[in-house]
Protein backbone atom coordinates (compact mmCIF):
# COMPACT_ATOMS: atom_id res chain seq x y z
CA UNK A 1 0.00 0.00 0.00
CA UNK A 2 3.23 2.45 0.83
CA UNK A 3 4.53 1.62 -2.15
CA UNK A 4 1.52 2.68 -4.27
CA UNK A 5 0.79 5.73 -2.52
CA UNK A 6 4.59 7.32 -3.38
CA UNK A 7 4.11 5.45 -6.87
CA UNK A 8 0.79 8.11 -7.30
CA UNK A 9 2.74 11.03 -5.64
CA UNK A 10 5.95 10.37 -7.96
CA UNK A 11 3.50 10.35 -11.15
CA UNK A 12 1.81 13.07 -10.45
CA UNK A 13 4.84 15.35 -9.51
CA UNK A 14 6.24 13.93 -12.69
CA UNK A 15 2.96 14.80 -14.69
CA UNK A 16 3.44 18.77 -13.54
CA UNK A 17 7.35 18.54 -14.16
CA UNK A 18 6.58 17.47 -17.61
CA UNK A 19 3.92 19.97 -18.19
CA UNK A 20 5.97 22.58 -16.97
CA UNK A 21 9.04 22.08 -19.35
CA UNK A 22 6.69 21.34 -22.00
CA UNK A 23 5.06 25.08 -21.19
CA UNK A 24 8.75 26.00 -21.57
CA UNK A 25 10.21 24.62 -24.49
CA UNK A 26 6.87 26.03 -26.35
CA UNK A 27 7.92 29.42 -25.37
CA UNK A 28 11.19 28.46 -27.49
CA UNK A 29 9.26 27.23 -30.55
CA UNK A 30 9.11 29.68 -33.58
CA UNK A 31 5.56 29.94 -33.05
CA UNK A 32 5.96 30.69 -28.97
CA UNK A 33 8.71 33.17 -30.29
CA UNK A 34 6.20 34.90 -32.76
CA UNK A 35 3.71 35.40 -29.89
CA UNK A 36 6.06 36.79 -27.55
CA UNK A 37 7.16 39.43 -30.05
CA UNK A 38 3.97 39.79 -31.53
CA UNK A 39 3.16 40.85 -27.27
CA UNK A 40 6.08 42.89 -27.13
CA UNK A 41 4.90 45.02 -29.50
CA UNK A 42 1.34 44.83 -28.58
CA UNK A 43 3.21 46.85 -25.54
CA UNK A 44 5.48 48.76 -27.06
CA UNK A 45 2.69 50.36 -29.16
CA UNK A 46 0.43 50.73 -26.35
CA UNK A 47 3.31 52.65 -24.64
CA UNK A 48 3.90 54.77 -27.43
CA UNK A 49 0.35 55.78 -28.28
CA UNK A 50 -0.37 56.61 -24.50
CA UNK A 51 2.86 58.50 -24.33
CA UNK A 52 1.04 60.70 -27.63
CA UNK A 53 -2.06 61.00 -26.05
CA UNK A 54 -0.21 62.34 -23.08
CA UNK A 55 2.30 64.79 -24.73
CA UNK A 56 -1.31 66.11 -27.02
CA UNK A 57 -3.11 66.48 -23.63
CA UNK A 58 0.19 68.86 -22.27
CA UNK A 59 0.29 70.85 -25.93
CA UNK A 60 -3.49 71.65 -25.70
CA UNK A 61 -2.67 73.25 -22.02
CA UNK A 62 -0.22 75.26 -22.97
CA UNK A 63 -1.52 76.67 -25.94
CA UNK A 64 -4.37 77.16 -23.91
CA UNK A 65 -2.38 79.07 -21.49
CA UNK A 66 -0.94 81.01 -24.04
CA UNK A 67 -3.79 82.07 -25.30
CA UNK A 68 -5.20 83.23 -22.24
CA UNK A 69 -1.77 85.33 -21.72
CA UNK A 70 -2.20 86.97 -24.91
CA UNK A 71 -5.95 87.96 -24.37
CA UNK A 72 -4.74 89.32 -20.75
CA UNK A 73 -1.69 91.10 -22.41
CA UNK A 74 0.41 89.33 -19.73
CA UNK A 75 3.35 87.26 -20.03
CA UNK A 76 4.36 83.53 -20.86
CA UNK A 77 6.80 82.59 -18.39
CA UNK A 78 7.41 84.12 -15.26
CA UNK A 79 10.52 82.99 -15.53
CA UNK A 80 11.74 84.75 -18.16
CA UNK A 81 10.08 88.19 -15.95
CA UNK A 82 10.44 87.87 -12.73
CA UNK A 83 9.44 90.96 -11.95
CA UNK A 84 6.53 90.74 -13.65
CA UNK A 85 6.31 93.45 -16.37
CA UNK A 86 3.89 92.83 -19.10
CA UNK A 87 4.75 92.86 -22.52
CA UNK A 88 2.35 93.80 -25.62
Amino acid sequence: MRRLLWLGIGLAVGALVVRAVTKKAQAFTPQGLAASARDSAAGIAAGVRNFVDDVRGGMAEREAEIQAAFADHLTLDEDLYPEGRQHG
